[in-house]
């Protein structure tokens, strides 16, 4: 939507950002995102139709949502309006709604784009359901978040989710060198600075841009191009890109348990410390190696339980920053310990059979009769007590009566600890079979 400002032309001699400048003016120059607009992407196969479906937009800050947004609006035809959830609300969307209703009287159609749209509420996003449904909008909805998670099932069903990717290295290499071109000149800096520059826009082609902006400004032409330390020390550090709220949150805490579990202590450290970087609860840490001392070590390693509780001591103990060590050290113990979920699978298999089976009772041999008449129901009849038994083991069935043969629901497996686990059950099961139990 063109305001009146722009309308009058008379924004051709405001200054631009250097950003704003580079924005693309067609689909085919959006960097990183080929699989979407390149020869054979997913939006170019759209447009040979002449109309493109309600989308949602799903990836990274500073990957081309918006832009790419603007430039379908102009492929198709369509008034371009803009809002973002976070400063919009229900009566925003009602006038946008009106105006999208006048402009198709006239026979014109109008592009929605709804920024941060997972910030919209349930009944929010709800409001767009009838305006999708009757054409009265093409909507496009950009989001940092996994739709599945935050967006409506109702609204996800009208719309088609697709996903930018990170910019990698080499797409960043490339809008600085369009950067270049527009400004006439190199970027001032050292190749292991430019290498930096790189790394601090953490994938982000906006923030990219940016940096270099900050040093075209920073160093003029003819100037001696910027060290790493020099160039740190002109532009910020940007924080990691990390919403321990969200996404990243359990993106990160997922990676830092599979490496965890596949036995990788390198990869497993970098995973805590990008999440200890990116300011994450240290007892929310602690709390996952806990568990995962539970779930994938087990009884392989019955200390990993024990330094994992004392990783939790010791933070509550020193607290920050001499604490993290800890949390470090019981990754890397974690991560080198046999591993089993033996106890787990157990665990499931023996909830499984309670469920199904209900309220049975326990054999009656193995009850207490505290009272006679108990007692002349044949509660402890038979009973044998294993410390009297030979080798300290009846063999008696323990089950219910009723579940027929006994059940084997935890089968260790031949590693670590539970090795010599194995050895004592087949042990007890010959017995038992020997006795007959």
């Amino acid at each position: 939507m063109t305001n009146l400002f722009e309308a009058a032309g008379l924004d051709k001699g405001a200054p631009r950002p250097l950003a704003d400048r580079l924005r693309p003016t067609k689909l085919a120059d959006v960097v990183g995102q080929d699989h979407l607009v390149g020869p054979e992407g997913t939006l170019t196969r759209m447009l040979q139709s002449g109309r493109i479906p309600s989308l949602i937009l799903w990836g990274p800050p500073g990957t081309g949502k918006t832009t790419i947004a603007r430039l379908l609006a102009n492929e198709v035809r369509l008034e371009f309006e803009q809002l973002s959830a976070i400063f919009s609300g229900v009566q925003d969307l009602k006038k946008a709604f009106d105006r999208a209703r006048a402009r198709r009287e006239q026979g014109l159609g109008t592009l929605l784009f709804i920024d941060e749209i997972h910030r919209f509420n349930r009944g929010q996003q709800d409001s767009f359901l009838p305006v999708v449904e009757d054409g009265t909008i093409t909507l496009v909805g950009a989001t940092t978040e996994n739709p599945s998670f935050e967006l409506n099932a109702a609204l996800l069903s009208r719309a088609n989710v697709l996903v930018l990717n990170r910019h990698d290295e080499a797409s960043l290499d490339k809008l600085l060198a369009r950067a270049e071109a527009e400004e006439g000149r190199a970027l001032p800096l050292e190749p292991h600075a430019r290498e930096t520059l790189l790394a601090m826009a953490d994938g982000d082609g906006r923030t990219v841009i940016n940096l270099a902006s900050e040093v075209f400004i920073a160093v003029g032409p003819g100037q001696k191009p910027l060290s790493r330390d020099a160039l740190t020390l002109i532009v910020q550090r940007r924080a990691p890109l990390y919403d321990k709220s969200r996404d990243g949150h359990y993106n990160l805490i997922s990676a830092l348990h599979k490496a965890v579990r596949g036995s990788d202590p390198d990869a497993a450290l970098y995973w805590l410390c990008r999440m200890l970087d990116g300011g994450e609860d240290r007892l929310f840490l602690a709390r996952r190696l806990v568990r995962m001392a539970i779930e994938d070590i087990g009884l392989a390693d019955p200390q990993a339980l024990t330094q994992a509780l004392a990783a939790k001591d010791v933070f509550d103990f020193l607290g920050s920053p001499e604490g993290e060590l800890a949390l470090a050290q019981a990754t890397i113990y974690l991560a080198t310990a046999p591993k089993s979920n033996g106890a787990y699978v157990a665990y499931k298999a023996a909830m499984r059979a309670a469920k199904e089976h209900g309220s049975l009772a326990p054999p009656k041999h193995i009850l207490n009769a505290p009272t006679k008449l108990m007692g002349e129901q044949g509660y402890g009849a038979g009973y044998d007590y294993d410390h009297d038994a030979e080798d300290g083991f009846s063999g008696q069935n323990y089950f219910p009566e009723e579940m027929g043969a006994r059940r084997q629901f935890y089968d260790p497996p031949e590693r670590g600890f539970e090795r010599e686990i194995r050895k004592r059950l087949a042990y007890w099961e010959g017995l038992r079979k020997k006795r007959g139990g």
